[in-house]
């Protein structure tokens, strides 16, 4: 449809470009035969024309679809914060241009030049700026003001979010902290795309540049092993880019590159107001140490797992001997594992225990049974 309209258009300028060259000839002073021959060279010119914009149109087609693609797929690769910033920058760099350029509009010869370039290029640093500075301005407006927070008094205050109303802290937005920032480790570990695609994290997940740039030198690293973990952790921002209820952006950030990841990664979320989604514990203190908070997978999976209580009984199969004299060690299909005391000789069996103590531990949970009594599963 949009290129029969184009074709059209170029039909109907090339033919009335054909009749406007045609009124600037003087026809009487060379044609002879009167008004029949200026009638016949006015249709030969708007036919002439019109043969010239069809010919024409093909070539505009392909290049408005070239240009429209390029624009779309650099919007698609541009984060939001970048183009709203942007924009915004532009509009205040294209006002302080006009306010500026307007004392020289009536001085003579240069006054009608310099508004263009003066535009120009007041445009394009405004929004140059705005994308470079775009998380202290974002974090300028976001925040709440202190005099705000007091008359709040620390109650909680409502923040619409996308037609959904929250509640949040004192001076903590809704929309800033629904901003959760991946880490290398939780990326290739890979529980989290299944965590996302139940729906249990919302918000927009952020790959910061250099935790991208990290993964690929793992990825292309001779170890064997490092090559496979960069590699999976590649396979999975892809598997995280196509969930529909899921919103990745790559963060281009200007922290500085002297800093360790870890640290790169605690600023950022500083900045941002975000958390920071991990399993890694020394990441994970250093965070909260700095006031950032944390979503740890190995928290939420210890936490999914089953409660076991002293007392209960259960089956399990004894696969190795323990550490003191006697015990014989099983493990839960989570991977809990239980310590049997006196289960060694039933190693390769599987025996009914009962569970006598459970011990938490930073490492995960650990289970303590006896057998109960000499009962054995075939």
């Amino acid at each position: 449809m949009v290129d029969r309209l184009i074709r059209i258009f170029f039909i109907a300028g090339g033919a009335a470009v054909g009749i406007a060259i045609n009124r600037t000839m003087d026809i009487s002073s060379w044609s002879s035969g009167g008004l029949g021959i200026s009638i016949s060279l006015l249709v030969l010119m708007a036919l002439g024309g019109a043969i010239v914009g069809l010919l024409i149109a093909p070539a505009f087609t392909w290049i408005l679809r070239r240009s429209v693609a390029w624009v779309e797929n650099g919007l698609r690769k541009t984060p939001t914060q970048d183009i709203v910033a942007g924009a915004l920058g532009g509009i205040v760099g294209l006002l302080i241009a006009v306010l500026l350029t307007l004392p020289f509009v009536q001085l003579p010869f240069i006054g009608r030049y310099i508004p263009l370039p003066v535009t120009l290029m007041f445009g394009y640093l405004g929004a140059h700026i705005a994308i470079r500075k775009k998380e202290e301005l974002f974090s300028l407006f976001l925040s709440v003001p202190r005099s705000v927070e007091r008359v709040v008094g620390g109650s909680a205050d409502r923040t619409v979010i996308a037609g959904r109303e929250k509640r949040s802290k004192p001076g903590n937005l809704g929309s800033r902290a629904s901003y959760k920032i991946l880490d290398t480790s939780v990326i290739i570990d890979g529980r989290i795309a299944d965590i996302c695609k139940t729906g249990f994290i919302e918000g927009i997940l952020i790959v910061p540049s250099f935790v991208l740039e990290e993964l690929q030198r793992i990825a292309d690293s001779s170890d064997v092993l490092k090559r496979n973990r960069g590699r999976r952790g590649l396979d999975i921002l892809n598997k995280l880019q196509k969930e529909q209820n899921v919103v990745v952006q790559v963060h281009e950030t200007d922290v500085d590159d002297s800093l360790e990841v870890d640290s790169r990664l605690v600023k950022l979320a500083r900045a941002l107001g975000a958390k920071i989604v991990t399993n890694d514990f020394n990441l994970n203190k250093v965070a909260e140490f700095r006031g950032v908070q944390v979503l740890n997978i190995n928290e939420l999976a210890n936490a999914l797992k089953p409660v076991v209580l002293p007392g209960e009984e259960m089956v399990v199969h004894v696969i190795k001997d323990g550490k003191e004299s006697g015990q014989g060690v099983a493990y839960l299909d989570d991977g809990t594992m239980i310590v049997v005391d006196g289960g060694k000789r039933y190693i390769g069996e599987q025996i009914a225990v009962m569970v006598t103590s459970v011990l938490q531990t930073a490492a995960g949970r650990m289970i303590f049974a006896k057998p109960k009594a000499i009962e054995r599963v075939m």
